[in-house]
């Protein structure tokens, strides 16, 4: 009887843990996709309420056989967004893999980046996000970029 009873509380606890979890990773997931979103239909606004007040931006890719770092705004990154294009800036992303912490999340994306129809780069994202206050916001972006 003692060994049903503990089976059944370790089965309850871990279902009960499975299910908060993979809400977590839903709303974690809600957030990114309203940032590729917000720049799919060049609503700055959304790309903003996705950002953490000290949010950074950053990439990383090869020249001249050396990898350079570059840090970007992310004002200046929803201001570009938001600035009227002729082409959807269009984000496509697979092989997303969400792990959650308490308020921590990570975020690792495969991406490819279309100008319209016309493919521009390829990379990786990762991403770091808190929940707060306002909920779930990214606080911190790297990516990588190339063409091949």
């Amino acid at each position: 009887m003692k060994t049903i009873l503990l089976f059944a509380l370790i089965t309850m606890s871990s279902t009960s843990w499975s299910q908060t979890d993979s809400t977590r990773i839903a709303e974690v997931r809600a957030v990114i996709d309203q940032l590729f979103e917000g720049m799919r239909t060049g609503d700055s606004t959304l790309v903003r309420e996705v950002f953490h007040e000290n949010a950074e931006l950053y990439t990383t890719y090869k020249k001249d056989d050396a990898f350079q770092l570059s840090m970007g705004s992310i004002d200046e990154f929803a201001k570009a967004v938001g600035t009227p294009h002729d082409e959807v800036w269009d984000e496509r992303i697979s092989n997303m893999v969400i792990q959650v912490d308490d308020g921590l999340a990570s975020a690792w994306m495969e991406y490819s980046f279309y100008v319209g129809d016309k493919f521009s780069h390829k990379g990786v994202n990762s991403m770091v996000l808190v929940d707060g206050e306002r909920g779930w916001k990214i606080i911190n972006i790297a990516d990588t970029r190339r063409r091949n």
